[in-house]
């Protein structure tokens, strides 16, 4: 019994280990190639579960799913010499497992693989293109183009290259600094012609209301000596038609007039003669 017993759990055991090395599962995002001694002798796309010689033959599994692959930022110089930092990324897919399998074994190499792809055809494409075209909307056919030239040869890894994108595309640390201060510059200047502007505006304005002042205090002026005119052609004339009403009395007027501006301050002392014509209506009645 206890042999028995024993025997029944190595057979059991082994049973396990082949049907371990047996049976095997695809999922959905998997693919799979059954391999014999280095040949790839199935090639599994559906998912479910799958059966193989066990101990002879081996499975690799893929991935059928959309892959990124981030490119490292390379410096690349234009058709017009100006240089430019590319930090660019590429979606793949493995659409022939076998011929995959076959070129690059694996997903490690295979990125490697495309990212020289892509950074050779980064440089001849962008190469051939002004900056300017680069950060233009230039920049959608530029990508198809560089896409295309990927996708071509990756296809003799099995791959199909779905895009190619330039994430940023910056001028180098040194030519940013350049640029920066030739834009500052230009900024200082821009903003030194205008202040010129501003000021020989002002210039303008102020000669202009300085004129228009001149002119208003010279009309003004003017008028002020043609109304002081008339006002003393006015009272000359009241003075006239009065003195011709009553001489006399006018007369008398004039002189009382002329007595309070000359005696009406207590500190005025005039001396004259009894006999001045001035003092004639102080001096008593005979």
């Amino acid at each position: 019994m206890k042999a028995g017993g024993i025997a029944l759990i190595v057979i059991l055991v082994a049973a396990g280990i082949v049907a371990f090395n047996t049976f095997y599962t695809v999922s959905e995002a998997q693919q799979a190639l059954v391999v014999q001694f280095g040949d790839v002798k199935t090639e599994v796309r559906e998912p479910g579960l799958k059966v193989k010689i066990p101990f002879i033959q081996n499975v690799h599994v893929l991935d059928k799913r959309i892959l990124d692959l981030d490119i490292p930022a390379e410096e690349v110089i234009a058709s017009d010499q100006k240089r430019l930092v590319v930090d660019a990324f590429a979606r793949f897919k493995i659409i022939e497992p076998k011929l995959f399998y076959i070129t690059v074994n694996n997903e490690d190499v295979a990125r490697q693989r495309l990212r020289s792809l892509v950074n050779a055809n980064l440089r001849q494409v962008l190469g051939n293109v002004q900056f300017s075209a680069v950060l233009s909307e230039q920049r959608a056919l530029l990508m198809q183009r560089i896409r295309d030239a990927v996708n071509t040869e990756a296809q003799g890894f099995g791959i199909n290259v779905v895009d190619v994108r330039i994430r940023r595309a910056d001028l180098p640390e040194e030519n940013s600094q350049a640029i920066f201060q030739r834009m500052e510059t230009e900024r200082k200047q821009e903003a030194q012609q205008y202040r010129a502007q501003g000021a020989e505006e002002a210039q303008r304005i102020r000669a202009n209301a300085e004129r228009q002042r001149t002119v208003l205090l010279s009309e003004a002026r003017k008028q002020a000596e043609i109304l002081r005119g008339e006002g003393d052609a006015q009272a000359t004339k009241i003075y006239a038609d009065a003195y011709g009403l009553d001489a006399d009395f006018f007369e008398f007027y004039r002189s009382m007039e002329a007595y309070r501006k000359a005696l009406g301050k207590e500190d005025t002392t005039v001396i004259l003669s009894p006999k001045s014509e001035f003092l004639r209506f102080l001096s008593p009645v005979n």
